[in-house]
């Protein structure tokens, strides 16, 4: 492997969001990773586009754009994602071990239980309500978007679909990664505990950390800067 200016940290959406939420993260880094955020369909400036109700499906459709992203060079990746982002960053993660060119540096999950441990309680098939009420339950907050009727029609069906990727998400394979995992966790996380975030060291072949930091479920909009200091710090 050529040595390489800086890595580059492969950003994954949380269910509803688009590439722009970690557009912020780019100047928490400074000289370190250079952040790439991926953009699924239903979204953003893909917003026509329908969205992926598969995992599988998704990470397959996201190999073509972060390919473009890296340029055809050698390049050194970290991964990360929160919630939902967090089972895509995985299966992500896995491919690229075998592709050419790609040093696989870091897998950081956030938000999440290891990938065999299912939520008990779904949201897929309630009524628009119900199903937006569950949501906001899971993540600890709504987003405002979502109390404008007009914004909400547009917003939800790719909400739902995330959702639903989510809920129905089995992992492509047993094999333990070959990388090293960090687990994020949300101290005042009422969705994900913390033995829920330390089960993440079944998935991994190589070293394993935990890190909590103060917050809930969604710790990741008010500590930015802590968590892009965690994940510097791992990427020495």
């Amino acid at each position: 492997m050529t040595t390489h200016d800086s890595t580059k940290l492969v950003c994954l959406p949380h269910a509803g969001a688009g590439a722009s939420f970690y557009r912020p993260w780019a100047a928490l880094t400074g000289d370190g990773p250079e952040i790439v955020a991926l953009q699924l369909p239903g979204r953003e400036r893909l917003i026509d586009e329908e969205p992926y109700r598969d995992v599988h499906r998704a990470v397959a459709g996201l190999m073509p754009q972060l390919r473009e992203r890296l340029g055809g060079r050698d390049a050194r990746v970290a991964l990360f994602g929160h919630s939902l982002g967090a089972v895509l960053a995985y299966e992500l993660a896995h491919r690229l071990t075998a592709e050419p060119g790609v040093e696989l540096a870091h897998l950081f999950v956030s938000g999440s239980p290891e990938p065999d441990q299912g939520r008990t309680r779904r949201a897929t098939g309630l009524s628009d309500d119900d199903f937006l009420a569950r949501v906001s339950e899971f993540a600890g907050y709504s987003h405002p978007a979502l109390d404008d009727p007009d914004m909400r029609e547009l917003l939800l069906p790719t909400l739902r679909a995330d959702v639903e990727m989510h809920e129905t998400y089995v992992r492509s394979t047993r094999l333990p990664l070959d990388a090293p995992v960090t687990v994020i966790r949300g101290k005042e996380d009422d969705l994900v505990s913390h033995e829920d975030a330390a089960s993440w060291s079944k998935a991994s072949g190589r070293d394993f950390d935990h890190v909590e930091l103060p917050g809930g479920h969604m710790y990741l909009t008010e500590a930015a800067p802590d968590l892009i200091r965690v994940i510097v710090s791992k990427l020495v």
